[in-house]
């Protein structure tokens, strides 16, 4: 399988950390995404402190309303970037590249969240690893 995959944007998030947004497409038009979260998925409850504050200020804009840009999986990198599981169940309901993959069959209804505690939105999860509840960046995410 061949993917299409582009760097559009890089951003320091901690001494560890970065924030790489990628925009990617494989064979054929397919959307590459995870179908389960993974071992320290950001949206798994169980996975708090795992990743720094300033990553999900960076991240916020994907839980905006009609967002084009996703929340990609930290597991599958760069070389292999595919969306996260975590935010296609729970962050993604209100972003349009997401909706209209799944309207145009990129995105099937074969994910699961393997009974796994999920926190229940983008807001939700920003908070817990140390957001400020008024910061600005969450003003725009949608709940």
């Amino acid at each position: 399988m061949t993917r299409k995959s582009t760097i559009t944007d890089v951003r320091p998030a901690g001494a560890e950390h970065q924030v790489v947004t990628v925009v990617s497409k494989g064979p054929k038009g397919k959307r590459c995404y995870r179908r389960t979260p993974c071992a320290d998925c950001p949206w798994r409850v169980d996975a708090v402190g795992v990743f720094p504050a300033e990553a999900f200020r960076h991240s916020a804009s994907t839980a905006y309303d009609m967002a084009e840009n996703t929340f990609a999986c930290h597991s599958s990198g760069t070389k292999r970037p595919a969306t996260c599981a975590g935010f296609l169940l729970r962050g993604a309901g209100h972003n349009l590249s997401v909706r209209l993959a799944y309207i145009q069959g990129q995105i099937q209804d074969d994910l699961d969240d393997e009974g796994l505690e999920l926190f229940d939105s983008y807001r939700e999860m920003a908070i817990a690893n140390g957001v400020d509840p008024g910061d600005s960046v969450l003003a725009k995410c949608r709940d």
